[in-house]
């Protein structure tokens, strides 16, 4: 049979896994566990990229070895404690004014 339009189809259009993926397997991270899938498991993020940890509880922060990749998510165990480094909090700067003080008056005159 003849196709009629040239649309592109669904493995076409760049939904095929076709990007790099963050993690690889036999990789450790250190994370945070930030969620809790359906099933229980523990989800983590590394660099966006979601991975499945086996029990681990949220708010816990493990080692994972990373031990299978899929399309969209990866699949890792725990190895140990973690530590997850804090983000540097934003400090705010203010300008310094400078100071007056009442015995440098000068007059002009």
């Amino acid at each position: 049979m003849e196709r009629r339009f040239s649309r592109p189809r669904f493995r076409d259009r760049g939904f095929g896994g076709g990007f790099e993926k963050p993690v690889k397997v036999g990789e450790t991270y250190d994370v945070e566990i930030n969620e809790t899938g359906s099933k229980g498991d523990g989800i983590a993020r590394v660099k966006n990229f979601v991975v499945f940890v086996a029990n681990a509880k949220k708010g816990e922060k493990c080692k994972i070895k990373i031990t299978q990749v899929a399309r969209r998510f990866a699949i890792g165990e725990k190895v140990g404690k973690g530590e997850v480094p804090e983000e540097p909090e934003e400090i705010e700067e203010t300008p310094e004014e400078p100071e007056e003080s009442e015995d440098e008056e000068v007059e002009d005159k």
